[in-house]
């Protein structure tokens, strides 16, 4: 593995043990002062659109824990690093408050790492299952 690679790796290490502790300072710590970052969706999906700055990833992650229940699952299903990217396939399950409907999502999520910080961030989301389950 290349010393790309190993920065790549764990910069997403960090990335999901950071998330999964709810540590958002932390987090922010890994994405460089402007990002391409991308989640398509449908528009009734609260955290779907692109976002640039710190301050409005910061929105982003903050979004969660207003909106869903704490996940009831998380699995990784694969991760690939090549060089500055990773990606990752994960599959996981929440529950909306607002209509007690609960939604499997499937999804990639692709980072670009440059030095030690993340550049890019697209996820590509299960975003119909995720409308449904908010769909009052």
């Amino acid at each position: 593995m290349t010393t790309e690679q190993q920065s790549t790796q764990a910069v997403l290490d960090s990335f999901f043990e950071k998330f999964g502790a709810g540590d958002l300072p932390g987090l922010l710590e890994l994405f460089a002062e402007k990002v391409d970052f991308r989640v398509p969706g449908s528009p009734n999906v609260p955290w779907t659109g692109t976002r640039a700055a710190k301050a409005e990833i910061s929105e982003f992650f903050q979004i969660f824990p207003k909106v869903l229940t704490g996940p009831e699952s998380f699995a990784l299903k694969a991760r690939i690093v090549d060089g500055p990217d990773a990606v990752v396939i994960a599959e996981s399950v929440w529950g909306v408050l607002s209509t007690g409907k609960k939604f499997t999502n499937g999804y990639a999520l692709h980072l670009t790492v440059e030095d030690g910080s993340i550049i890019r961030y697209h996820m590509y989301e299960d975003s119909y299952a995720i409308a449904e389950a908010f769909a009052e």
